[in-house]
């Protein structure tokens, strides 16, 4: 990955809509050029996908909760059968398995509190593997953009 790449994933990162022509304006390049590269970039993985951000609010989730989760045991196929249920959780829009005091940190996002209850109730206090989950409610969205460059 060079330079232009780095640029194009930064324009891109921002807004994905541009045609290439725009894309090359803005780059510095040929359209040609930048369509070669978008394409290896999406066929090389490193573009996973093209997404919309959409504000929870706008569609009646105003909850965001952060969960921290603790499993009372770590074999392989217990983790496998939590992150399997995360994946299906449709609360559950980000889940990652980490490293420290917690095994997995969840962001959720539900309409209120009492979805919340249903959430901890069926997924959370259900599982037999789960030994502990610690909450934090979101009082402000400080930052909402996926970059990284």
């Amino acid at each position: 990955m060079d330079d232009l790449d780095r640029r194009i994933l930064t324009v891109l990162q921002k807004n994905n809509r541009l045609s290439f022509a725009e894309l090359a304006d803005v780059v510095g390049s040929s359209s040609a050029s930048c369509m070669r590269r978008v394409n290896k970039l999406r066929a090389d993985g490193v573009i996973v996908a093209d997404v919309c951000l959409i504000d929870p609010k706008a569609l009646g989730k105003s909850l965001t909760v952060v969960v921290r989760v603790e499993l009372d045991r770590e074999r392989l196929d217990l983790v496998d059968e939590f992150k399997r249920a995360m994946r299906a959780a449709k609360e559950v829009t980000h889940c990652y398995m980490v490293t420290g005091d917690s095994d997995f940190v969840l962001i959720v996002t539900l309409e209120d509190v009492e979805d919340f209850d249903v959430f901890v109730k069926t997924k959370l206090y259900t599982n037999p593997n789960v030994r502990k989950f610690q909450s934090m409610i979101v009082l402000d969205r400080v930052k909402f953009e996926p970059r990284l460059l």
